[in-house]
């Protein structure tokens, strides 16, 4: 099983940033799991929330921003005095510096009231279409069965995972249909005979968001291949 840092290592370092990066290289972890939206000048910037008012020190809407003033704000202070200064990266930055360190990465493309989905996976696939980066290297996942359609037409070679928070009846013909290879799940709702179902019918089984050791050795066992945690120190997994 694979251990991919959540927005980072959203325990250790800001979440979605840089610094995030950088430590999850530290860590020595082979995946980390970012969130992107656009800007109101239609920037694909590495965010979760529809708001920078949690994660920064400023105020606002994400899509009522424009870039330059997104990338004046500081989204480490909140964290750590240490992370002061650090900003709200760009996907491409972000992409750029994650492939010149070898880690790949999940982008979950987030999807607000309001939102375009066929807008924002035109700009994310611009970004990755520009970087050339390695297909195998990139992971799309959204709750928005409408983003993975999208991405499905305009990068069909590069992966895609569904997001759900419990398995719907259907998860099984929804995936076809996406043509999905992974169902990304919350785990506190999966069940053993669920996991074995999902296996099964061979698709990948991404579980978030897992912060206890024992809970990342259940998921393991019942043939979890990768759960997204806050903080990957100390887990240790014997196959």
């Amino acid at each position: 099983m694979q251990l991919c840092g959540h927005r980072g290592v959203a325990a250790l370092a800001p979440e979605n940033t840089l610094a995030g990066l950088r430590t999850a290289y530290r860590l020595g972890l082979e995946w980390v799991e970012i969130d992107v939206q656009l800007s109101r000048d239609d920037e694909v910037v590495v965010i979760h929330d529809n708001t920078v008012n949690r994660c920064s020190n400023g105020r606002g809407k994400v899509s009522e921003l424009e870039w330059p003033e997104l990338a004046r704000l500081d989204a480490g202070g909140w964290f750590d005095a240490g992370f002061y200064g650090e900003a709200i990266p760009r996907l491409s930055d972000y992409l750029g510096l994650a492939h010149a360190l070898g880690i790949k990465v999940n982008i979950e493309l987030k999807i607000h009231a309001g939102d375009d989905p066929r807008r924002l996976c035109q700009h994310v696939h611009a970004v990755i279409a520009q970087l050339s980066l390695p297909e195998n290297t990139l992971l799309f996942s959204s709750f928005e069965p409408a983003c993975l359609a999208h991405l499905q037409q305009l990068a069909p070679a590069i992966a895609r995972g569904l997001l759900v928070e419990r398995l719907p009846h259907d998860w099984h013909a929804q995936l076809l249909r996406l043509g999905c290879v992974a169902l990304h799940c919350n785990h506190k709702y999966l069940t053993h005979t669920q996991a074995r179902a999902v296996n099964a019918a061979g698709f990948l089984l991404h579980c978030y968001t897992v912060n206890d050791k024992a809970r990342m050795h259940i998921l393991a066992d019942w043939g979890v291949d990768m759960i997204f945690t806050d903080d990957p120190q100390g887990y240790q997994h014997q196959p």
